[in-house]
């Protein structure tokens, strides 16, 4: 039964690694593909040559380093706006019970229901009425307004699964309220904003809508705008350019979860022995 068991989650494992790196795998091997290759009918499982003439086309020909650098700027802007936002109502909803924040919870979870399509229209005239369109800021606070919700109930769930007598304890032993959020709370919410900031960083760095109806300059444009542009003279898909620059656009994403993960580890490391 035991090695029954233990073979269902080996090919469970397996395929899960399959499933997850296999297309990252294909993209990678279509991107350094030669245009006779792709245009062959032929499945290579390994290119017959790593060419990189299809990276050099999507930084050099395409403005993708601009729109690179506009998805960073904005990404970065809109998650640290979040997490300075959400810190202290987060606490004020995880700790107090009352009507109110039962019910703001509530609506936080109801309105992610809601699809985006709903909102752009009223979102839409009001960044006109503030000349905030086809503007950068405005973006950011448009980001800043959609993902602050979940954010917020993603980060009071962390706050309510720390027991409230260990703030209770540095009350007692002559902490004010400043104190116990800085010194006790704040090192064991770490893990929170992690989440919190991977989650916050992908949602904005791979949303397509809001750019798109929001931004009509070519030099604000954000990568998925800028991917969506590889077409060439027939409008077919330059599939070598765009698997190129697919590539590219997802190594801040990588880089970020790998570098705030490990820090996360290090973290729960920390507290499991200072526990």
């Amino acid at each position: 039964m035991k090695s029954t068991m233990k073979l269902a989650r080996s090919v469970l494992a397996i395929v899960l690694i399959v499933f997850f790196v296999g297309p990252i795998y294909w993209l990678v091997n279509t991107s350094l593909k030669t245009p006779i290759e792709l245009l062959g009918n032929d499945v290579q499982v390994f290119p017959k040559s790593f060419f990189l003439g299809n990276y050099t086309d999507a930084f050099e020909k395409s403005g993708l380093v601009r729109a690179f650098w506009n998805s960073i700027f904005v990404s970065v802007a809109s998650t640290a706006i979040i997490i300075i936002l959400i810190a202290a109502p987060a606490y004020y909803f995880a700790r107090k019970k009352n009507k109110l924040t039962r019910s703001m919870s509530g609506w936080i979870l109801i309105s992610q229901v809601f699809p985006v399509s709903l909102i752009i229209i009223p979102m839409f005239l009001t960044l006109q009425r503030f000349n905030l369109i086809n503007t950068t800021w405005g973006l950011i606070l448009v980001y800043v307004v959609t993902n602050t919700p979940f954010s917020l109930w993603l980060l009071r769930s962390f706050i309510i699964s720390i027991p409230f007598e260990i703030e209770e304890a540095a009350a007692i032993d002559g902490a004010n309220l400043l104190q116990i959020l800085r010194k006790v709370l704040a090192p064991l919410l770490i893990p929170g904003f992690v989440v919190v900031s991977i989650f916050t960083f992908v949602n904005v760095w791979n949303e397509f809508f809001f750019a798109l109806v929001l931004l009509s300059d070519p030099d604000k444009s954000t990568l998925p705008l800028k991917l969506a542009q590889f077409v060439g003279s027939e409008g077919r898909a330059l599939v070598g350019t765009l698997s190129a620059a697919t590539v590219i656009s997802t190594i801040p994403a990588f880089l970020m979860y790998a570098v705030i993960q490990r820090k996360f580890s290090a973290n729960l490391i920390s507290g499991a022995v200072k526990g």
